[in-house]
C-alpha cells in the first residue's frame, strides 16, 4: 500500500486493526454502496474514487484478519470488486450481488457475525 496516497490514514495507523470484521465489512460496504450509486448515475471518475476507497479498507482488512481468518476470500472479494467495477466483468458480477454480500453485515440480519 503505498502510503503517500493513503486516504484512511488514521484507520491505517492500527484503528482498522481493532475494529471487529463485521465492522470492518460494514465500513467496504458503505464505500461499495457509494460505487454502486456513482455507477447508476454514470460517473466513472466518482466509481473509481469509491473503489479506490474500498478496495484500500479490503487490504487493510487483509492485513488485520492475517492469520485469523482464510484470506482466500478476502482476495477473491478484492478480485471481483476490481473485475465488475474497473475490468471486463468477467465474473458477471453486479453491484447488487457485491453489495448483498456487504449486507449480511448488517445487524439485524439473520447472518451478521
Amino acid at each position: 500500500m503505498d502510503k503517500d496516497k493513503i486516504q484512511h490514514k488514521e484507520l491505517a495507523a492500527g484503528r482498522w486493526a481493532e475494529m471487529p470484521l463485521a465492522l470492518q465489512m460494514l465500513n467496504i460496504g458503505s464505500e461499495i454502496s457509494r460505487a454502486n450509486r456513482w455507477k447508476s448515475k454514470g460517473n466513472q471518475n466518482q466509481v473509481e474514487r469509491a473503489v479506490a476507497r474500498a478496495l484500500e479498507l479490503i487490504d487493510l482488512t487483509i492485513d488485520a484478519q492475517r492469520g485469523k481468518h482464510s484470506l482466500k476470500e478476502f482476495a477473491r472479494m478484492r478480485e471481483t470488486v476490481c473485475d465488475y467495477y474497473l475490468g471486463e466483468n468477467i465474473y458477471n458480477s453486479t453491484g447488487e450481488i457485491i453489495q448483498r454480500d456487504f449486507d449480511m453485515f448488517m445487524p439485524g440480519t439473520k447472518k451478521n457475525i
